[in-house]
């Protein structure tokens, strides 16, 4: 693939890396911080980053195993996270080719639609198990997300920014 102009090559990820901010990520979801419906889900932001950058590593099956882990945290219905993660796997996987090509700010706008359809799905679902409407406060998450998107952007992709080792018999 053909990189943008300006911007540097990155350096192979480590999945080790990928793992831990994601179990990093289902650990600060799991604290209990009394939540109310506008916070952000922090698991949901890394899955999307890591589902646009790294879909070979990163599937459906990773979403899906990650919300049946917050499904019985929250004591949800089982599958209603694992639906709205799955859900939000399988549309940035489908636009991570294009997204890729944007500004990290232009990134985040374009990413906005995938957390509301995420939260709207985890809502629906909610709502047919006969739970209560939580406000129209739950609509200021997904834009709270799409807001720390640059910021995850420049923390999880810090590592591959780093400077290759030297080597005198490779000339990168």
């Amino acid at each position: 693939m053909i990189m943008p102009r300006g911007q540097p090559l990155l350096l192979p990820v480590n999945p080790v890396f990928i793992a831990a901010s994601l179990a990093a990520a289902l650990a600060i979801n799991l604290v209990p911080l009394g939540r109310v419906t506008w916070t952000p889900d922090i698991l949901m932001l890394l899955l999307a980053f890591w589902a646009v950058h790294q879909p070979q590593r990163i599937g459906l099956g990773v979403a899906f195993v990650l919300g049946l882990c917050m499904d019985v945290h929250q004591s949800s219905w089982l599958g209603q996270h694992a639906l709205a993660y799955t859900v939000l796997a399988f549309g940035a996987m489908v636009m991570n080719r294009r997204l890729l090509w944007f500004s990290v700010p232009s990134q985040a706008l374009q990413v906005l639609p995938l957390f509301m359809l995420a939260h709207a799905v985890e809502l629906l679902l909610r709502m047919a198990g006969g739970g209560i409407f939580p406000g129209f406060w739950g609509v200021l998450a997904p834009a709270l997300e799409a807001l720390l998107w640059p910021v995850a952007s420049w923390v999880l992709l810090a590592p591959q920014r780093r400077p290759p080792d030297r080597d005198e018999n490779r000339p990168l």
